[in-house]
């Protein structure tokens, strides 16, 4: 899965505004195939933006420290 790291959230903005424009002229010229490929590419853009939101805020985690088993304690598998 890509990743996109968060510093590079306002170009997906510029990019999300270059395909809004590209998709009014493609209204326009009546490319419908174009329209098309384009709703997915905003699609999938807005939603790996919302995805680098939401990872953005969250850290590392915390899985704490290991302790020792107690010799009479059976090995669970």
């Amino acid at each position: 899965m890509l990743s996109v790291n968060p510093k590079m959230l306002p170009r997906l903005d510029e990019i999300e505004e270059d395909l809004r424009a590209r998709r009014k002229r493609a209204i326009a010229e009546t490319w419908q195939g174009e329209i098309e490929g384009i709703d997915l590419s905003l699609i999938f853009l807005r939603s790996k933006r919302e995805q680098t939101r939401r990872f953005q805020g969250s850290g590392p985690v915390d899985l704490g420290f290991p302790h020792p088993r107690h010799p009479s304690q059976p090995i669970s598998r």
